[in-house]
């Protein structure tokens, strides 16, 4: 079972470098220090800069709810494995 749950593990890990959420958190930084340096409009950039955090925390949040349900489906397996 450890070793399932390493492999999943694994899998996640694996896609994190590719994930959508990461280049669009930093797209949205960059956005974030264009506003508030360059164009000198604090208000937006402070706003945009909100982003990052928030779209990471919910892909944080998904990925986790993704792991959690094939731990559990891998352990009702196992405990029906067991009981035959």
């Amino acid at each position: 079972m450890a070793q399932q749950e390493t492999e999943v593990a694994k899998e996640v890990g694996k896609r994190t470098g590719r994930d959508p959420i990461i280049l669009a958190a930093i797209g949205s930084v960059l956005l974030s220090w264009y506003q508030f340096y360059v164009r000198g409009n604090k208000e937006y950039g402070l706003f945009i800069g909100l982003w990052p955090p928030t779209m990471l925390a919910f892909s944080n949040a998904l990925r986790i709810n993704e792991i959690s349900r094939k731990v559990e489906s891998s352990a009702s397996t196992l405990f029906d494995r067991l009981l035959q």
